[in-house]
């Protein structure tokens, strides 16, 4: 989740009197918004309803916590997150016992629900795992690169080439001299090819050129998968110059803008997958 959280949820070392429950109120807290997704709609609704509920337990506490800094923390982190997400303070809350349901096309933190085939890590020995780490990639200019890495580099290739080829995702972009005999290129064709994942999607791809950025992937479609899921969608930011893709089921945005005569591209992907490729896909 894109926002910060309490500085209880890092009070692993702290010593909390036993009869203090505010670790319990974080950790309810945890279980209720770690499957939610802040580019969805309906995310505010719920993400308010959890903050509720987390401070209703830790009124609760009040009186047993008074002295207890940690509880101090997580009633000022409320606060704050309350205030940047626009709370009402009154209002329904969620169940601080949830049975959440997880949708089985919505990529969620490693040991909270259904969600991509298991990594190493988890098949060896299935513990609690941290919530995903994401990575991003960036083309831009003529062309400077940002690799999922994080290194950077600039490119002086000239024709199609192989940027991202994981499991998941396959990205090709074609460079063109920037001026006729100059050695700078940029980019002037981004081919984006979303792979069939079990039931959540088929393959998908997307192609746009410079005063060509559709609203729609080839076959003329704007989303992928079930209808009422949508796990795969394409949303237009501004006609013709920038367009998103929100691929759900793999916790995946892709960002493509065309700037000047030339056209750019970020990816944000969980870090397990990005890196999820066999030998013969090694050329990104």
């Amino acid at each position: 989740l894109d926002f910060p959280l309490p500085s209880a949820l890092h009070a692993g070392d702290c010593q909390l009197q036993t009869h203090c429950r505010i670790q319990k109120c974080t950790t309810d807290f945890v279980a209720l918004t770690s499957h939610l997704n802040s580019a969805l709609d309906g995310f505010d609704l719920e993400f308010c309803k959890a903050l509720r509920a987390y401070s209703a337990c830790t009124y609760r506490n009040s009186k047993v916590c008074r002295g207890n800094l940690v509880y101090h923390s997580a009633v000022l982190g409320i606060s704050d997150l309350m205030s940047q997400r626009n709370c009402s303070k009154d209002g329904p809350t969620s169940s601080t016992n949830p049975e959440v349901t997880h949708e089985p096309c919505h990529y969620s933190a490693p040991g909270t629900g259904p969600r991509l085939p298991p990594t190493p890590r988890e098949q060896r020995g299935g513990e609690q795992l941290s919530p995903p780490t994401y990575v991003f990639c960036g083309l831009f200019g003529d062309p400077h690169l940002r690799t999922f890495k994080d290194h950077f580099q600039t490119c002086k290739v000239e024709g199609a080439w192989p940027l991202i080829d994981n499991n998941y995702l396959s990205v090709q972009v074609t460079n063109v001299p920037v001026v006729p005999g100059s050695s700078a290129t940029a980019t002037n064709k981004i081919t984006i090819i979303f792979k069939s994942y079990q039931d959540c999607t088929d393959q998908k791809v997307y192609q746009a050129v410079t005063d060509d950025l559709p609203a729609a992937f080839v076959d003329g479609t704007t989303s992928g998968g079930d209808g009422s899921t949508r796990s795969l969608r394409i949303v237009e930011r501004v006609s013709g110059k920038y367009v998103e893709m929100h691929a759900r089921y793999m916790g995946t945005t892709v960002y493509v803008r065309q700037l000047g005569r030339y056209l750019t591209l970020a990816i944000r992907m969980p870090q397990e997958l990005a890196m999820a490729y066999e030998e013969s896909q090694d050329l990104q």
